[in-house]
């Protein structure tokens, strides 16, 4: 990617699909180019969350939200320390940020970041677009001297794919640290950082969890070392075809019976740990609007999504695994996609969403008390 920071505001820029669809607009952020998998996200709120969580990572961000930009930046949102998102389209930037927390404009801070974007274009036809067609490849071109539209369609069909893509390890913690417990400390979980959002290990310190935060590398030595109660596998990006290791961690920790909860990519693992394939979604599941059902209380939940790869379990059963039986717990009410799984004999759930709530909603936070009660209960 190369990018400028001068002023973008009348800079042309052009968003180029693999499959040849072209829309012209204006630069947004930083000027220059970028590739990325063409992705789309319902959320009306919380844009900043959006940008700087690792799942993000090598997508280019469609908003469906109109205007997008209008609260600003502040310092206290963001879920890791940079933008992971490789570009970012927007219709209608707001012109002026509008909110007592902000510290600086959307568009100051992708061009701080060196993130490419566009704005000007129909969000709305891109995002038909990729729900007929599916999320592929694309290219934002900006600047004065733009190559021609045969050039620009190469470069992004040379461009890697998200399919086959190994990316935890390139966004995970290369060093531990410690989420310190809110209060009396109850538990010590070894939660295993395949791009874990901020609020996440803060959740669990709320309910007096102390929090050891793992590289993607951490082998199961690293993970007992610290002597848990639980075990904790984050969400992340990339293909989870390609996590063997953090696969091989699980069956570890599955073997052992230690409560286990795993969230997006760690609800993936869990499937492939448990013996089941997984597959990439057509558009995939990106936003904070997504209906899911708890098929254990059968309560329905609006939950937050980013999710590009499914796991390929059977709805209408209880499947023998390697670690007892286990069974779909949460699925989709648009698509009966699954979005939960749970072992019946050990100790061990999954959810394919985020249930930190930020920027919300907040429908799915009994999760983390779920896991609680799964470490008091291995405790008795």
């Amino acid at each position: 990617m190369t990018t400028s920071t001068r002023g973008a505001a009348k800079v042309p820029a052009v968003l180029v699909l693999e499959d040849g669809r072209i829309f012209r607009g204006r630069a947004y952020g930083a000027v220059g180019v970028t590739f990325g998998e063409a992705v789309f996200s319902t959320g009306m709120t919380g844009y900043q969350e959006t940008l700087t969580d690792p799942s993000y990572h090598r997508q280019v961000v469609v908003m469906t939200a109109p205007h997008v930009g209008n609260t600003g930046v502040n310092d206290e949102d963001p879920e890791s320390q940079r933008i992971w998102v490789a570009g970012y389209v927007v219709r209608d930037p707001a012109r002026v940020p509008s909110n007592w927390r902000s510290r600086r404009s959307l568009d100051e801070e992708l061009r701080n970041q060196g993130v490419v974007g566009i704005s000007g274009i129909d969000t709305r036809a891109l995002t038909r677009h990729l729900r007929e067609r599916g999320a592929m490849r694309v290219g934002i071109f900006s600047g004065n001297a733009l190559p021609d539209d045969g050039t620009m369609f190469a470069e992004v069909r040379q461009a890697p794919e998200m399919q086959g893509a190994d990316l935890s390890a390139e966004v995970a913690t290369k060093e531990t640290y410690v989420v310190p417990a809110i209060g009396t400390k109850k538990f010590t979980v070894a939660a295993v950082d395949l791009g874990i959002k901020g609020m996440t290990p803060h959740r669990m310190a709320e309910r007096g969890i102390e929090v050891h935060v793992l590289p993607a590398t951490a082998t199961v030595e690293d993970v007992y070392a610290v002597n848990p109660d639980g075990v904790f596998f984050s969400n992340g990006p990339g293909d989870p075809a390609t996590a063997d290791h953090p696969v091989s961690v699980m069956r570890a920790v599955l073997e052992r019976g230690t409560p286990l909860f795993g969230i997006c990519f760690g609800n993936q693992i869990l499937g492939r740990a448990l013996g089941f394939g997984t597959y990439k979604l057509k558009y995939g599941h990106r936003g904070i609007n997504q209906p899911v059902q708890d098929r254990t209380t059968g309560k329905v939940e609006v939950t937050a999504h980013n999710h590009g790869f499914a796991v390929d379990a059977p709805l209408d059963r209880v499947s023998e695994t390697p670690f007892g039986r286990a069974e779909v717990s949460h699925v989709c009410l648009n698509d009966q996609v699954v979005e939960g799984l749970q072992l019946l004999d050990r100790p061990a759930f999954s959810v394919q969403y985020h249930p930190e709530a930020a920027a919300g909603p907040h429908d799915a936070a009994y999760l983390f008390d779920r896991f609680t009660s799964l470490m008091e209960g291995q405790r008795a």
